[in-house]
């Protein structure tokens, strides 16, 4: 290795260990995140979470939609967890709170795009700094993932609560698919790519979840299924 090069990964190798020198300190951060998360979550009761694109307008039909879904799951006796922001997030919150159900927001501190919508319960208005230990919250509070419409974030929540399931990390749960138009082409190429072209995937993984169109589907399966399922933290 010539000196040019030598003196360029020891240099490299002397930023890595003042960054990483720091890093002990980022677990008390992140501990604190948990902890805080834990601790008002536990006292919620039942939610579930509903998702989609933080780009949905106020009184387009994906966003109707979602209000409607929230309202009838906070009258079905569920609250309502959002990530706490515009669009989709925005609407679920509405739902909640306009049927008098818990509207909880947990937000991700984001340089653009994010801040906390005016329905949300105030003391249930949950602010993280990390992705990771926001996820957590959504899977181990929720009693079902309602997925509308939306983008990586959206599908990133889909397929990690698919892939929890489908490893028995956490029990099962309900995921709901809100929207047969917007979906297909996903799950069209799940069953003929993943699942007889590649065999990635096993026949009973489809039934890890369901698509729907209506709010009344989302609260009739989401009920059935808890019909016959005990109400509890997934882990």
């Amino acid at each position: 290795m010539d000196n040019h090069l030598s003196t360029y990964f020891s240099n490299r190798k002397e930023q890595w260990k003042k960054r990483t020198g720091k890093s002990s300190w980022t677990v008390f951060k992140i501990m604190a995140e948990f902890v805080e998360g834990f601790e008002k979550m536990s006292e919620i009761g039942p939610c579930v979470s509903i998702f989609g694109s933080a780009r949905t307008k106020p009184g387009t039909p994906n966003y109707e939609l979602a209000t409607s879904i929230a309202e009838k799951l906070s009258q079905a006796g569920f609250g309502v967890i959002t990530g706490g922001g515009p669009g989709i997030m925005e609407a679920g919150n509405k739902g909640a709170h306009q049927a008098g159900g818990a509207s909880v927001g947990l937000n991700i501190e984001l340089p653009f795009e994010q801040s906390s919508n005016e329905y949300i319960d105030p003391d249930k208005d949950i602010n993280f700094n990390y992705f990771f230990v926001r996820k957590v919250m959504f899977v181990k509070y929720a009693q079902g993932f309602v997925v509308l419409p939306g983008g990586f974030g959206t599908l990133d929540e889909l397929f990690e609560a698919l892939t929890l399931i489908q490893t028995l990390k956490i029990d099962r749960f309900p995921v709901v698919l809100v929207g047969k138009d917007f979906w297909s082409g996903l799950i069209d190429w799940i069953k003929t790519v993943l699942l007889e072209q590649a065999g990635n995937i096993s026949p009973e993984d489809l039934n890890l979840f369901t698509i729907v169109d209506t709010a009344d589907e989302v609260v009739e399966y989401i009920t059935n299924f808890y019909s016959q399922h005990v109400v509890k933290p997934n882990f």
